[in-house]
């Protein structure tokens, strides 16, 4: 079980310290966040916006009835962060970017874990085009011969 403290929830997760003004100024409410998220994930292929659709559809669920306030900035201000980098134009490529080293220190056990399963569960799925097309080779192969 996951125990947070207010001193954790309001811990910024970047380098910068939390701006409760300038976070809840640019926040959006947690409905319209949520569609507009769904809506960005359009631009995505199909792999990517399934994976990312059942995970927004997931956080939201799970975070739905949180009360502590900090929390609520932090969640709603991390989310606006994400949809913010995603690509707003279909034609635009979508590229990640590498997980901040703060943001790493400051997971817990369990936050590190479900990364690290994250992390299995993707490898197969973002593989460049030669190395699916050599997997799909080699199992041809495979399977020919038996």
């Amino acid at each position: 079980m996951l125990r947070n403290t207010t001193i954790r929830l309001a811990e910024s997760v970047s380098k910068a310290p939390l701006n409760l003004q300038q976070a809840s100024a640019s926040l959006l409410p947690p409905i319209p966040l949520y569609r507009a998220l769904l809506r960005a994930h359009r631009h995505l292929p199909h792999d990517m916006r399934s994976l990312g659709d059942d995970y927004v559809k997931a956080e939201f669920r799970r975070h739905q009835k949180v009360d502590n306030p900090l929390h609520v900035i932090g969640f709603l201000s991390q989310w606006k962060r994400y949809v913010d980098e995603l690509p707003t134009n279909p034609n635009e490529e979508f590229k990640g970017r590498r997980l901040d080293p703060t943001v790493l220190e400051k997971m817990s056990a369990e936050q590190l874990g479900q990364l690290y399963e994250l992390m299995h569960a993707t490898k197969d799925v973002w593989k460049p085009v030669s190395e699916l097309q050599e997997d799909a080779d080699a199992a041809e192969r495979t399977q020919k011969s038996n």
